[in-house]
């Protein structure tokens, strides 16, 4: 057995993660798979000698067991199966890119390109309005378009119309009665308008833009101007009618963009939709995603952490472990209505056993 040691900087035979009371996100496509100790198995004198732990600390062991493990270790809850979770503790997360906007074509041979002010808030390409047509054609054929409750989209020309063109209504006809998600040619897309019934409403918010400042294609234009182009969209969420969050003198860090990344996952909870699509940006999702993982096979965490393709769209499930905002089950059935005796045989047979003759 091979262990790997993340404590106080020193390493030893046994690997300490001290884990802060965060979610955690897997593929929805992979069981969830985990080993655990428990930390009154740890022998505090050989493995902590100086750990100190805070209240709000949790311990766990990282544990890689090879073929020739042969020792019983009785206080592993350790089968390799997937792990169990209540259902009204996760939520469903569909993470997609946006599709191809006009500063990716000349960026991705030439960075500097990012800085010119000729690509502000980048509009989609009509390469990327066709990776839009085919998303959209994905979503409703595997069926999930009819699940997702709730699209969230970074308030940026490209995100936004990424949105409404993947998870939007059919064609738009004018009527009293509704106002179209996206008006025709938004952003000189040449596209024509797009319906807001029949689909999951979508909400921008600032969180889960790309990195803030200097680049001018992750700008955004003010509020009142999106508002015209996307009338149905909900901007409740944003405080400022104009771009604040965007200098052209500072560069949002990666460590920033995290960090506000994982505020942005804290916030999911504060919503009662258990199954949301979100589009963003390819650095949010890299740097966000990246926090999570660590506990998991190597493989599971590249498929969590790798870099999205422009309309790419990727399904996994976060966990609530902490009880930060979870919601009650609204499947779960409390039994026993009407009520009446029902006591197991495995109790009935505890409280028959004869006490041991041996004992005193």
């Amino acid at each position: 057995m091979s262990v790997t040691t993340k404590a106080s900087g020193t390493t030893s035979c046994a690997s300490l993660l001290v884990h802060r009371r965060t979610p955690a996100l897997f593929p929805l496509s992979l069981p969830l798979l985990s080993f655990k100790i428990r930390s009154t198995t740890i022998p505090p004198s050989s493995y902590l000698p100086n750990l100190v732990l805070q209240p709000h600390q949790s311990l766990t062991l990282s544990l890689r067991c090879s073929s020739s493990l042969s020792a019983s270790v009785s206080s592993m809850d350790c089968g390799g199966g997937p792990s169990i979770y209540p259902l009204h503790r996760c939520k469903t997360l569909h993470f997609v890119r946006h599709a191809q906007g006009v500063h990716n074509v000349e960026g991705e041979k030439n960075y500097k390109v990012y800085m010119s002010p000729e690509y502000f808030d980048a509009p989609l390409t009509p390469l990327g309005w066709q990776q839009v047509d085919n998303l959209r054609k994905h979503v409703r054929s595997c069926g999930l378009f009819e699940r997702i409750e709730l699209v969230i989209t970074s308030p940026l020309l490209r995100t936004m119309q990424t949105a409404v063109g993947v998870f939007g209504g059919e064609g738009y006809t004018d009527r009293i009665d509704s106002v179209p998600l996206m008006v025709a040619n938004a952003g000189n897309s040449d596209r024509p308008a797009i319906s807001s019934l029949d689909c999951p409403p979508i909400v921008a918010v600032e969180l889960c833009r790309e990195h803030f400042g200097v680049h001018p294609c992750d700008g955004r234009r003010s509020i009142s101007d999106y508002q015209y182009l996307f009338p149905a969209m909900d901007f409740s969420q944003i405080e400022s009618d104009e771009d604040i969050l965007w200098t052209d003198s500072f560069r949002e860090t990666k460590e920033e963009l995290a960090a506000r990344g994982m505020k942005f996952m804290d916030w999911l909870w504060t919503r009662k939709e258990k199954e949301i699509a979100i589009v963003t940006h390819s650095g949010f999702l890299v740097h966000t995603l990246n926090a999570f993982g660590n506990d998991c096979h190597p493989l599971i965490k590249k498929e969590i952490c790798k870099r999205f393709a422009n309309c790419e769209l990727r399904s996994m499930i976060i966990v609530d472990k902490s009880l930060s905002g979870s919601d009650p089950s609204t499947t779960n059935y409390p039994g026993k209505i009407p009520p009446g005796p029902d006591v197991p045989s495995t109790v009935a047979d505890e409280k028959n056993v004869e006490p041991d003759s041996g004992s005193t």
